[in-house]
């Protein structure tokens, strides 16, 4: 008897589980009759069969083809792509339904987790709050994960994202953390009090594993715990021993010159790290170096860029490049030495490291701490912000230069100009106690200090920049509560770099914040020409600027511990006199301490450079170097009068 070849027959096979006969009829039947109902039964029978692919692959044609359930089809294409792993191909066809895909959250939660995985979250926030307001918790914690990705947009809609998910999750420490990050950003001290003190009590107890979900960047803004901050890896690639065991063992040809390779996303001249390092680039040794810059700068920030970057090294750009095409990319060049200047900061590209990019890699300047589950060689410091005791919790060696970790180009900045405390509204007869750090570095903690600090002052004010006019209100009125007037609290914004340099010597005195200093901003209050007040760290983050004020030559502005930086704030306060030759000092030293001459430091950081490339090529492992110090200047390394 011959089997009947019909869509009837082939649909009844199907429904009664014989899903080899309903395949074996379809595609005869599809020998003479190709339409969609026909390819979405092909489709469905191949899913059931275990043939994912296949499946995927006719769902698309059935779309194609047309008919009332196109829509249907391709979002069944979609995700069966999806999982069997063609993330990419699911992407192209989510492009096709655009308007679905705000409406359907496991649709959402395809295209967002394809974005974040490519590192496009920003685009994948429209998806956000349909995320978060699935009743799936994978989504919920997607919806999470872009917030996390693109914290520095200061939405305050992602604090609610947060709640949100605390609320159906109240247990989940992770979450809470995460909760504490937004918290943080936005300076929502009632919600920082509430549930940090639950956080600490876990740690109290001995629970520490829920730390390895928190970020590691984030980590470091309420902790100066090196074992926990080595715990947090939550926003890091994979990463095992083996894999710098096989780097190690590779080919590779040395050349006459030293090739080092800089990996960043921050090469503009507007960027606060190019404030920093600019003039090394400038300064390289062209006859003993190679200089090349893998360039992965969002183009909108190169628009602002006014600088030749011609005159930093050789740019590539490596933006739209998959992470195999950069190791490729840098493996072409030879590189000796690849250096990340991000860390995990955002925008970085670290999984490259992870990939055997380069014989010698190195982290430097973008994050102050380990760059944990990231394959690198060393970690680049001084003796203030690596020492001895650090060394368990770092997977790196550390290289440590003489005077300072931290170049501060004095060329391509200009001297801050004389302006009036009147031009930006503040009182003339104040001691002004500054801060110019970011809010989320101002703990709860800081601001009671400092509410201590002004109230003991009888003439104290606090001036503060802030992020956005709702970290600005909950600062105030922290400070309020704790009992200092609301007439004793100015506040500024941000403004554009030469105009905010200007203000910054109207403070009397800067206030640094802890666990997380000012890295930039310290060296920037210093350039300016005013005083810093910091106390000692426990941690990289909170020892930056104890390395600065030694560099610069001021060490009697760093304090022992917390009581001991309030004392000497009031004492400066009620004496400001004391100041006057802090700050001659600070005028003195600026252009011929080591914090600023850059000159000096690119001879410490090549002779680093050189130091690792020679153990290398004698087979020796990465071990930790201590770079020695070049003798002392007689006098200024440079004039400069604008």
């Amino acid at each position: 008897m011959l089997t009947e070849i019909s869509y009837k027959a082939a649909s009844q096979h199907f429904r009664s589980g014989d899903y080899t006969s309903s395949l074996v009829t379809i595609n005869r039947l599809l020998e003479v009759q190709k339409d969609a109902r026909t390819y979405t039964l092909l489709a469905r029978t191949l899913k059931q069969l275990g043939h994912k692919a296949e499946a995927a692959q006719s769902f698309q044609l059935a779309a194609e083809l047309g008919g009332q359930h196109a829509d249907d089809n391709l979002i069944d294409a979609i995700k069966l792509n999806f999982e069997i792993g063609e993330k990419d191909k699911a992407l192209a066809l989510a492009n096709r339904i655009l308007p679905k895909l705000t409406r359907d959250p496991e649709l959402a939660f395809i295209v967002a987790s394809t974005l974040v995985e490519r590192g496009e979250a920003r685009i994948a926030r429209v998806f956000k709050t349909l995320l978060i307001r699935s009743k799936e918790l994978p989504h919920m914690l997607l919806g999470a994960r872009i917030s996390l990705n693109t914290w520095d947009m200061f939405d305050p809609s992602d604090i609610e994202t947060a709640r949100v998910l605390l609320s159906r999750i109240p247990n989940s420490q992770p979450v809470r953390l995460m909760y504490l990050t937004f918290s943080r950003e936005h300076s929502k001290y009632d919600a920082i009090e509430r549930h940090q003190p639950i956080i600490d009590a876990e740690l109290a107890s001995g629970e520490t594993d829920f730390v390895r979900m928190d970020g590691t960047f984030f980590n470091l803004h309420w902790t100066g715990n090196e074992h926990l901050n080595q715990l947090a890896r939550s926003n890091t690639p994979r990463f095992s021993p083996e894999m710098t065991a096989i780097r190690h063992q590779m080919p590779h040809t040395w050349g006459d010159k030293i090739r080092v390779g800089y990996l960043s996303s921050d090469l503009f001249d507007k960027h606060a790290t190019m404030k920093l390092i600019r003039r090394v680039f400038e300064l390289h040794d062209r006859d003993r170096f190679e200089v090349t810059l893998f360039c992965h700068t969002d183009p909108k920030m190169l628009a602002t860029n006014e600088a030749n970057r011609e005159e930093w090294g050789n740019v590539v750009t490596v933006r739209d490049l998959s992470d195999e095409e950069i190791v490729a990319e840098i493996r072409s060049r030879n590189i000796d030495i690849l250096v990340d200047l991000k860390g995990h900061t955002i925008g970085t590209r670290n999984t490259v490291f992870n990939m055997q990019a380069a014989p010698i890699q190195v982290a430097w300047l973008g994050f102050p701490g380990s760059t944990v589950n990231v394959d690198l060689d060393y970690a680049v410091g001084d003796k203030y912000v690596l020492p001895d005791s650090s060394k368990p919790h770092y997977y790196e060696k550390f290289c440590r230069l003489p005077e300072t970790y931290q170049p501060n180009d004095p060329v391509n900045r200009p001297l801050a100009k004389p302006m009036t405390r009147k031009e930006v509204g503040l009182p003339e007869d104040a001691f002004i106690y500054g801060s110019f750090n970011a809010n989320r570095k101002i703990t709860p903690q800081m601001l009671d200090m400092w509410a201590d600090i002004v109230k003991s002052t009888p003439n104290g004010i606090l001036w503060i920049l802030t992020n956005n006019a709702e970290s600005r209100m909950n600062i105030q009125k922290k400070l309020v509560a704790a009992g200092v007037p609301a007439k004793r609290i100015f506040f500024m914004t941000k403004m554009q770099f030469e105009h905010h340099l200007n203000r910054i010597p109207l403070a009397d005195l800067g206030l640094d914040t802890y666990p997380v200093n000012g890295h930039t901003t310290t060296s920037e209050m210093l350039w300016a020409g005013l005083p810093v007040l910091t106390y000692k760290g426990t941690n990289f983050a909170s020892r930056v600027s104890q390395s600065l004020l030694h560099a610069i030559g001021l060490p009697e502005l760093i304090a022992e511990d917390e009581n001991d930086y309030v004392r000497l704030a009031v004492e400066f306060g009620k004496n400001p006199e004391q100041l006057k030759p802090l700050r001659q000092r600070l005028e003195d030293n600026r252009l011929k301490s080591p914090l600023f001459d850059d000159e000096r430091f690119t001879l410490h950081l090549e002779t680093a450079y050189e130091t690792m490339v020679e153990r290398a090529k004698n087979g020796l492992k990465p071990d930790h170097i201590d770079v020695a110090c070049l003798p002392a200047r007689s006098g200024p390394f440079m004039e400069k009068s604008d």
